[in-house]
């Protein structure tokens, strides 16, 4: 019987990850049909929307946060901003009492073409969401927490660029 629980958890646990896996298909293709939309690269519009997306949340984004969010290197960032600020998509202000401090703002017009393009899928998901009822959508928001750190430290673990040793774990050298 505990072995059957076992079997049914696992294979509820499989069905979840393959639905997990088929939403980040779909969030990819519909970030590659933005960007083909706008008439930009797909890692320009994922810069564009990740910029966009901070600045609504009310956490604007700094050109090394954004590096990180697209997973692109410092230069290849910065030659992104160069051109996103070129074409008008974005600015870069010193807003920071640090004058230092860079905050990436986007241009009026992509979070208008943005809530355009993405404005009807929203309503669809805020009324598929709306049939569950707030304490399961808290689980789920925990859930989904859960596994994104999961997947940043993996990710963290596994960065090609951090230095690591060729022994593996547990492997000691004398």
């Amino acid at each position: 019987m505990e072995e059957a629980m076992r079997d049914g958890v696992g294979a509820q646990r499989e069905r979840l990850m393959e639905s997990l896996r088929i939403y980040g298909g779909h969030y990819a293709e519909l970030s590659r049909r933005f960007a083909a939309w706008l008439g930009l690269h797909s890692t320009d519009a994922a810069a564009v929307l990740e910029i966009a997306a901070a600045e609504e949340r009310g956490a604007p984004l700094s050109p090394a946060r954004l590096s990180e969010r697209v997973s692109l290197s410092t230069g290849a960032t910065t030659a992104l901003l160069n051109r996103l600020e070129a074409a008008g998509h974005i600015t870069r202000t010193r807003e920071h009492s640090d004058r230092r401090v860079i905050t990436l703002r986007s241009g009026g017009h992509i979070q208008e073409r943005a809530d355009e393009f993405f404005g009807p899928l929203a309503v669809r998901l805020d009324a598929a969401m709306s049939h569950y009822p707030p304490q399961l959508l808290e689980q789920i928001e925990s859930f989904m927490t859960h596994l994104n750190s999961t997947m940043d430290t993996h990710l963290a673990e596994r960065d090609p660029a951090a230095p690591h040793s060729p022994a593996g774990p547990g492997d000691r050298t004398p």
